[in-house]
């Protein structure tokens, strides 16, 4: 019976340091977020954000789910046409085991702003 309590009590603080250690980061992430105008581009394979300020491309991930479905809207004949976006978001790094590793960071989109298939004169059209 002794030893049924050593291993839930490993168990339990096994869990507890597990859960403990992860969303921290997540967290604190998430309290820099950021408004942020630039390119959006999505297909099959590539789901990517260049802001037009600093010419920096990011992966995104569609948190708020209204992204991919408001670039769809447009019927575009072929993937990766650029729209220009306004978004709120935050940026984390990227995975270095998943398709995202090409991209430094990863801007996760928590609420979309604006999208449009005319992209603004000024930096994005450079």
């Amino acid at each position: 019976m002794k030893i049924y309590k050593n291993v839930g009590g490993l168990f339990f603080a096994g869990m507890l340091c597990l859960t403990a250690c992860g969303p921290a980061e997540n967290k604190e992430d998430k309290e820099r977020t950021i408004q942020l105008k630039g390119l959006y581009s999505f297909g099959p394979e590539i789901k990517s954000f260049t802001n037009c300020e600093e010419g920096r491309e990011y992966w995104v991930a569609d948190s708020a789910k209204t992204l991919e479905l408001a670039y769809t809207r447009f019927n575009f004949e072929k993937p990766y046409e650029p729209v220009y976006i306004e978004a709120e978001g935050y940026r984390i790094k990227s995975d270095t085991t998943a398709i995202n590793a090409d991209f430094d960071s990863t801007l996760v989109v928590t609420k979309l702003l604006k999208i449009s298939k005319e992209i603004p004169e000024g930096p994005c059209t450079h």
